[in-house]
């Protein structure tokens, strides 16, 4: 058995549907399980839907716009016009509420958004039922995956394996479930935070002992650089799950950075696949490499970073300092991808603010803290990079004919990766200058 994720271009309109279902078809002899993200931009769309009734600004032509893309593609496709109804007068009825409460609360927010899943789902198993195929659409939450409580970034109960291998025994032909969402054991409505179908395709392959996850894009895979900046990215014939794990956290966007965890637990590889090229090999992320195999892979970066300076006074004992400040990130959840440390200072750096401001309220309690936003990191990664003799000075070779100062650096903390920090607008430019210099010389 294989589970194939689609993502949300890959399920975007009627002839990416149609697409899907060749693929499928193609697969039948090796049991494909299917997991899919709402189509394109819907996602965006229902989050729009929420600020427009937090904000008290009408909703009605929005909600018309999802309702007229949905019923598009169920007209092209010659499906029931009918088939997702329930679901938009659910909807309907939830944003109802939202406007009339004027604020929307986690949970309701969770709830909010599952309908994206929850309707392609239906559209990609009514295709499959036109071209003969025994399918059923199943939302997650009914296929097993049961979630903890914590809304935005649900993760799995420690038994659901054995809860989704109950669920499923019982569901025949191809199976259509919906990415990204969950439930809680309460019965609310969960999600595993944006991106996250790829990490529901993990879970559920974890759970069914699937002999390989397909993750499908609209890339050859996973590439060198982002191909909207470097013009000569090409796509990588093998990664490791660490490589791939440090990519996925660092800025590349191909597979949620949780994808790897459920794999790596039962050694499953991963396959990442162009669903307008489906006989392109793409990319096979393996537990582990040929020795022929490893070496530089790809540069990734990020924007909108923080930087956070944190020094101790004077009068307080330094191993007592570094344990408060790392209480604080663990109290206020700031997820930290950078660190270093002097004898009583901290570096570190975050993206998103969420609850950044008040973890730096507390910090002010009892140290000095400077704060800078808007940074953007650069990370090259690859197996057996520390190894390399003279690598960093190629890196840093590059950042000098740039003439970009370098503010933060990472070398060593694992033995695959070399991040650092420039100034906003820089990243782009030095991903350039840097393929150039480790792929194209």
């Amino acid at each position: 058995m294989i589970v194939l994720k689609f993502g949300g271009t890959s399920v975007g309109s009627s002839a990416a549907i149609r697409r899907v279902g060749s693929i499928i078809q193609e697969r039948l002899e090796r049991q494909p399980f299917v997991v899919v993200s709402a189509v394109g931009g819907v996602t965006d769309r229902l989050f729009e839907l929420r600020d427009l009734c937090l904000e008290e600004q009408a909703w009605d032509d929005s909600f018309a716009k999802l309702c007229e893309i949905h019923r598009t593609i169920l007209e092209e496709l010659e499906l029931d016009a009918q088939l997702v109804d329930g679901l938009l007068e659910e909807l309907k009825g939830l944003l109802g509420e939202l406007a009339a409460a004027g604020e929307c609360t986690p949970k309701a927010l969770d709830h909010l958004v599952s309908f994206g899943e929850r309707m392609s789902s239906r559209l990609v198993a009514g295709h499959l039922l036109t071209l003969g195929l025994e399918s059923c659409a199943v939302d997650a939450f009914d296929a097993g995956l049961v979630t903890d409580g914590r809304f935005q970034r649900a993760r799995p109960l420690d038994d659901v394996n054995s809860r989704i291998q109950e669920a499923c025994s019982a569901l025949a032909g191809v199976v259509v479930v919906t990415g990204y969402i969950a439930r809680d054991e309460e019965g609310n409505i969960t999600t595993l935070g944006r991106g996250g179908s790829d990490y529901s395709a993990s879970i559920f392959g974890a759970a069914l002992g699937s002999e390989e996850i397909q993750i499908w894009t609209d890339v050859d895979g996973v590439m060198t650089a982002d191909p909207r900046i470097v013009e000569n990215a090409r796509p990588l014939e093998t990664l490791s799950f660490e490589e791939a794990a440090e990519l996925a956290f660092y800025g590349a966007r191909v597979i949620h950075p949780a994808t790897m965890i459920p794999a790596v637990d039962q050694d499953i590889p991963i396959r990442v696949l162009n669903t307008h090229r489906p006989d392109f090999p793409g990319t096979l992320i393996l537990a582990d490499l040929a020795e022929d195999a490893r070496g530089v892979k790809s540069i990734t970066s990020k924007s909108h970073v923080s930087v956070v300076n944190v020094v101790a006074p004077r009068m307080l004992d330094q191993y007592g300092f570094l344990a408060r400040v790392a209480d604080v990130f663990s109290r206020f959840e700031v997820v930290v991808d950078i660190i270093a440390t002097s004898e009583v200072s901290i570096a570190f750096t975050t993206q998103g603010r969420g609850q950044l401001d008040s973890a730096i309220d507390e910090l002010k309690e009892f140290c000095r803290v400077d704060v800078y936003h808007d940074r953007e990191q650069i990370s090259v990664v690859g197996e057996g990079i520390r190894d390399r003799i003279g690598f960093a000075s190629e890196v840093f070779d590059v950042l000098g004919e740039l003439k970009v100062n370098v503010e933060l650096i990472s070398f060593g903390a694992t033995r695959i990766n070399l991040s650092f920090l420039v100034g906003e607008g820089q990243a782009a430019d030095v991903v350039r200058g840097l393929h150039k210099r480790l792929f194209e010389s």
